[in-house]
């Protein structure tokens, strides 16, 4: 590298300038796709075909039926800075095209084989002679005549091949047709009024009609769990047009690959746009779900600067609030009369009042009158009911849930300290179980997460500590299990006598309180239950001084993770004698190749023939309707990498909220949570326990300051 001061000032050579604005436009086969689609856009085609070949690596051809360009103008359009589009400094400032900077054209013909024959619409609608230009890697060649009925062709051959260091970073010709047919679709849903097609080689991939609206547009793309799940918004305010659809909370995904955005019909990657998106969910998602979104944003062209970027994918307004809060209006609307995550967690906890309408008020019981008592030795303090009033009890009887064949009745090992997380000292399983071996650490194989996993983020995955002094958030946060589908019931049926007995055993009592009722106590050293509250979250105290809530979701969500995360890459099916056999929309076919080694791991086995998947064998822990709720949920986009697949199966499979839990299970529940190897945190990355010590306890009820 010459570092001598003494340089002189000299102008890039022709060929050198436009490689460099290649480098900003073109990026990769899609970029050109991108830009030629929109070149025939503007130039006001209502049919336009794209055809690829080797990922548009050896071809790209777009054919349109547009106004054309006369063969006086050819040379101009493969000439830097050379546009139709915009004529004064003015014009930069109300953009109503697609193009208008004049660098696609020559910036794609200067890393290319480029060849473009159009034929030029007349004043009279006639059609004029067609003619032919070439450039090979910049250099020009003469205008000729062609052949061509009506509108423009571009050709795109051998892309970067003379420059090996940009060819290189290319990926697979797969990666790159799926890019390329990713911008070729977003395109394609701002006009409706236009017909597209995409090949690859002689096969057709995509197909969109003219005059198709943006629901059957996205029934092409997107899975009918997804594509069913959309709501419609279509508001104006404020100067602005904001229209399109987005998903009920109960669907999302891990990603935000199908979040959308136009600005005046161009489609953009806005994080203003995201976040506002993202808020209007607030409350009805975990921050790790993204909703899906197909978003219009309609302004006037003076509110918003589109000469940000070369490529045109990024915009910059003039009013971001104003923006900001248009956007939350508008997704707002689509979501009215969808409760918030926390008001279907109690509606299923079984807090809201049964065949009571949504917009009725709870019913509210009268109190009678308590006649007046003298000030005692709380002053003005004792005239007002410290505890609130018990409710009456239900008349129906309370929903319990019992467990065969599943984890609840696995044989466990001696028990650990809750706080330390070491084995306890001299003890011994019980005599009614028989010990297990614990997970094996050293057979685990597990792949690295996604960067869009859930477990990717430290915010997802907590930094791991021990289970001491853990505080109880204000507002709970709203859990996984409120956004994905239940898996199916468990079905109830009795236990065994052995392990009732089991569960039966107390701790002998002191002489002084043999005589007094207390709640059953477990069988491990210095646990005692206590019970359940609002079924959802046990109670239990250890060694008489610490106090620990328990979210029994959460706690049987890590027990299934690390069982699933233990025995997935060995692979272990059971054979099924009818198959099981789901029709296939072509997104979720896609997927299924894309997964198909994921679900082979965890016990999967399935063939796809056509669109139609037949599954010959699934995991030993799941029954058909269970395996059928998986895979749409893995084919629909739903979970994401193997760690994703672990923890949606372990989310599906465990129990639910608001299943009350006789003492033995909750304490079988315990037992195994115990032998977890991370028992502080779900796979999601929330608690498991909350732990109030004795000084924690003083410290709330106001007996110590510090």
């Amino acid at each position: 590298m010459n570092t001598s001061p003494h340089k002189t000032i000299r102008l890039l050579p022709p060929e050198l300038s436009n490689q460099i604005a290649a480098g900003e436009v073109v990026e990769r086969p899609a970029s050109v796709v991108k830009e030629l689609m929109e070149n025939s856009l503007d130039a006001g085609a209502t049919s336009i075909t794209v055809e690829l070949e080797n990922g548009g690596q050896t071809l790209i051809r777009v054919t349109d039926n547009g106004r054309g360009i006369g063969a006086d103008q050819l040379e101009l359009a493969v000439t830097r800075h050379a546009t139709s589009k915009i004529a004064e400094i003015g014009d930069l400032m109300n953009i109503s095209s697609y193009g208008f900077r004049g660098e696609a054209l020559p910036s794609i013909a200067s890393v290319s084989r480029f060849r473009m024959v159009s034929a030029p619409q007349e004043e009279d609608g006639g059609t004029g002679e067609a003619a032919c230009i070439e450039v090979v890697y910049g250099t020009m060649k003469p205008v000729s005549p062609a052949a061509l009925n009506q509108g423009t062709t571009v050709e795109v051959a051998e892309l970067f091949s003379n420059i090996p260091a940009r060819l290189k970073f290319l990926k697979s010709p797969a990666t790159e047709q799926k890019k390329a047919q990713e911008l070729f679709t977003r395109i394609a849903l701002a006009r409706e009024d236009a017909g597209f097609i995409l090949k690859a080689g002689s096969r057709e991939i995509v197909r969109f009609e003219a005059g198709q609206n943006l629901a059957r547009r996205m029934a092409v793309l997107w899975p009918p769990a997804i594509v069913d799940a959309l709501r419609p918004f279509d508001i104006r305010m404020a100067g602005m047009h904001l229209y399109g659809l987005t998903s009920d909370p109960r669907s999302s995904q891990p990603r935000a690959d199908r979040m959308l955005f136009y600005v005046n019909g161009r489609a953009v990657n806005d994080r203003l746009l995201m976040r506002a998106v993202r808020q209007a969910y607030q409350g009805r998602l975990t921050s790790r779900d993204y909703p899906q979104t197909v978003l219009f944003l309609e302004l006037p062209a003076h509110e918003v600067d589109v000469n940000v970027h070369p490529a045109k994918n990024e915009v910059r307004f003039r009013d971001e609030q104003a923006v900001f809060s248009a956007v939350l209006r508008a997704v707002g609307s689509a979501l009215a009369g969808v409760p918030l995550a926390s008001e279907r967690f109690a509606e299923r906890a079984g807090y809201a009042a049964e065949s009571t309408p949504d917009t009725a008020p709870l019913p509210v019981r009268e109190e009678k009158p308590r006649p007046a008592r003298p000030l005692g030795f709380w002053g003005e303090a004792d005239a007002v009911r410290v505890m609130p009033r018990r409710p009456a009890p239900r008349t129906q009887p309370e929903e319990e849930v019992t467990f065969m064949n599943n984890a609840l009745r696995e044989p466990f090992q001696p028990e650990r300290d809750f706080r330390t997380g070491r084995p306890l000292t001299g003890s011994a399983p019980e005599k009614d179980f028989v010990p297990a071996p614990a997970f094996p650490r050293a057979h685990v194989s597990e792949p690295s997460p996604s960067a869009s996993g859930p477990l990717s983020s430290e915010a997802a995955r907590p930094e791991k500590k021990p289970l001491m002094r853990e505080k109880a958030p204000e507002t709970p946060a709203p859990e996984a299990e409120h956004t994905q589908k239940s898996a199916a019931p468990v079905q109830e049926s009795e236990h065994t006598q052995e392990n009732k007995a089991s569960a039966a055993e107390v701790l002998p009592l002191p002489a002084e309180e043999k005589d007094m009722p207390r709640p059953g106590v477990s069988p491990l050293q210095g646990f005692r239950y206590l019970g359940q509250v609002a079924k959802t979250y046990l109670v239990l105290s250890q060694n008489d001084d610490t106090l620990l809530l328990l979210d029994q979701h959460a706690m049987h969500e890590r027990i299934f993770y690390e069982k699933f995360r233990a025995n997935g890459s060995r692979g272990v099916a059971r054979p099924l004698l009818v198959p099981l056999e789901l029709d296939l929309h072509p997104a979720e076919k896609e997927r299924f190749l894309e997964l198909k080694e994921t679900l082979t791991r965890l016990g999967f086995e399935a063939t796809c023939r056509g669109m139609r998947l037949a599954v010959q064998a699934m995991p030993p822990e799941m029954d058909r309707s269970e395996a059928s709720a998986f895979l749409r949920e893995a084919l629909s986009g739903r979970v994401d990498d193997l760690t994703s697949v672990w923890i949606h199966h372990a989310c599906a499979t465990a129990i639910r909220a608001g299943q009350k839990l006789t003492p033995d299970d909750a304490m079988q529940l315990v037992r195994q949570w115990l032998r977890t190897e991370e028992p502080d945190f779900c796979p999601h990355g929330r608690p498991c326990a909350v732990t109030l010590e004795k000084a924690d306890l003083e410290k709330l009820f106001k007996r110590r300051q510090s």
